[in-house]
């Protein structure tokens, strides 16, 4: 099986909360782009929560995201993956997030995208982090068949943390 990288944060000091991915799949890794599969409804879930138009244009896209706060990122840095499916993950290295919280002291509350991320994060890294809360979201994976609108009201407890 061949090594995989995740990508740098999308972040900066406006940043208030961070949503944390397991690894990208492989037409994301592909498009060097988060959430980059066209079935993956990331981008228009977030969007629609924003009240923002849903753009193709990745910049701005991620434009969206700092306007509103919103850091993004994976909680492994690096695993072996034969396919884009999370089961298939094995011998994953965790992001430092002790000194990613310490480099942006803005973020407080951490939202999972699925269970692999958040399991991962649990057993890597832990929830010792003083002041932050941490909640556990449904994927957005095409491989996690649900509809839009139960995602959605998964989704929108987001809106709390960022003032609307």
């Amino acid at each position: 099986m061949e090594k995989i990288y995740s990508f740098d944060p999308v972040v900066d000091s406006r940043s208030r909360i961070l949503i944390l991915g397991s690894m990208p799949g492989k037409e994301s890794l592909r498009r060097h782009q988060y959430y980059g599969h066209a079935q993956n409804t990331f981008w228009r879930l977030v969007s629609t929560l924003l009240d923002e138009p849903f753009l193709d244009d990745y910049n701005k896209r991620l434009d969206m995201l700092y306007r509103h706060g919103i850091a993004l990122w994976d909680v492994i840095k690096s695993c072996e993956r034969k396919s884009s499916l999370d089961t298939d993950i094995k011998n994953a290295v965790a992001h430092d997030f002790e000194g990613f919280f310490w480099v942006y002291p803005g973020i407080k509350h951490v939202f999972f995208n699925g269970q692999k991320a958040y399991n991962t994060f649990a057993r890597e890294v832990g929830f010792q982090f003083a002041g932050m809360t941490f909640s556990r979201l449904g994927s957005t994976s095409p491989a996690h068949a649900i509809s839009f609108e139960k995602r959605m009201e998964d989704w929108k407890c987001i809106l709390t943390y960022i003032g609307r």
